[in-house]
């Protein structure tokens, strides 16, 4: 599934330019997850790490092209009264297992770091309401990153 994920992002338009316009769905994802990344006030080089990588696999971009994409969403991220404008791109552009997935690669930043803080928790569970992903299907994308993650601290408020 996660392939079909990577495969539909890639299609997505705007592929091939990062720009600043929100309504972009590669802005859109890219704003939602330095938000999840940037929540708890302390952006660990892991998060950072796992945000470019999820960036560069999911469009197939690296270089310049991936900088301007990561820039783009930091900027539209920092510009942004909420997180509607972004949720509502890639609710129009993504089916619902592939949305599922997009909540899955925000657990996969939220987890970089090896915990999982209460702020960083409620934006995944408010962008997987807007998104309308199920509580089920948010808590076991959540599990599922978790579990990867050696060690993982922190519990979430769904269990």
């Amino acid at each position: 599934m996660f392939e079909r994920v990577l495969s539909f992002l890639k299609d997505l338009p705007g592929v091939g330019s990062a720009g600043n316009n929100a309504d972009d769905p590669r802005v859109a994802a890219s704003a939602l997850l330095y938000h999840v990344m940037s929540a708890d006030g302390v952006r660990q080089d892991a998060e950072w790490e796992r945000f470019k990588v999820v960036l560069a696999e999911s469009y197939s971009i690296s270089g310049d092209e991936l900088d301007a994409l990561a820039a783009a969403g930091e900027r539209a991220d920092n510009e942004a009264i909420d997180l509607y404008a972004f949720t509502s791109v890639l609710k129009r552009q993504l089916d619902p297992d592939a949305r599922k997935a997009f909540i899955g690669l925000m657990w996969e930043i939220v987890y970089a770091d090896g915990e999982l803080h209460e702020l960083e928790d409620n934006i995944v569970w408010r962008v997987a309401e807007l998104m309308d992903v199920e509580r089920h299907d948010r808590v076991e994308a959540r599990r599922k990153a978790a579990a990867e993650v050696p060690g993982a601290a922190g519990t979430s408020s769904d269990e």
